[in-house]
């Protein structure tokens, strides 16, 4: 009796081993593998527009703006067309010149670590326009972290997710590089150094 009791409890044992190493095994290949949609925008595509607030604004809190065209999702206006100096405009950004746009986590010290990367090369290449969006996040979330990274470069807030959704970004950070006109070259996942970085943002041109 005492062998039965005693191989009841080692199969008990081994039986809830394998289970623990069998959800071990789905989390970390749910990790490891990109999830649909998260590439973002792929080359040869155009930078969806979108107009979102800064972090560090003072006016009213608001969702973004993806409208391209009026009375979507009852909007007054195209999102190309909401433009001021406390907002954040992708179609400006690409009149400009080539665009660096991150998307990032602010809970995430990677994510923000490569927003931080840009933010130290973007004085190197006055003519491209670097920008960071805080993913899922209020005023609140993100206007602290830029003030405690001593950011320079525009950061905005995507209350709603609309932003992250309409790049389809399920995974940060997300880096898109586009050309003069919003034509993306690139979308990288996963940090990127300094080094990489200028070597993408030289590819763009002027």
């Amino acid at each position: 009796m005492r062998r039965a009791a005693g191989s009841v409890r080692t199969g008990t044992w081994v039986a809830g081993a394998a289970c623990v190493l069998g959800l071990g095994y789905i989390t970390l290949n749910t990790l490891s593998s990109d999830p649909p949609g998260s590439k973002g925008p792929a080359p040869g595509e155009r930078l969806p527009p979108f107009a979102m607030p800064l972090a560090l604004s003072t006016g009213r809190e608001f969702d973004a703006d993806i409208a391209t065209r009026v009375g979507q999702g009852n909007s007054h206006r195209l999102a190309c067309d909401v433009r001021g100096p406390q907002i954040l405009n992708s179609c400006q950004l690409a009149e400009r010149g080539p665009v660096v746009l991150a998307f990032f986590a602010t809970g995430d010290r990677r994510c923000v670590r490569q927003v931080g990367v840009l933010d130290r090369l973007a004085p190197r290449f006055p003519g491209v326009s670097f920008a960071a969006v805080a993913i899922k996040a209020k005023r609140e979330d993100a206007a602290p972290v830029v003030r405690r990274e001593g950011w320079r470069i525009p950061v905005g807030y995507d209350r709603d997710a609309a932003v992250t959704n309409l790049y389809a970004v399920a995974v940060c950070p997300l880096v898109t590089f586009a050309r003069r006109g919003g034509v993306v070259a690139e979308t990288t996942l996963g940090f990127r150094d300094a080094a990489q970085v200028t070597r993408l943002v030289r590819a763009l041109g002027r």
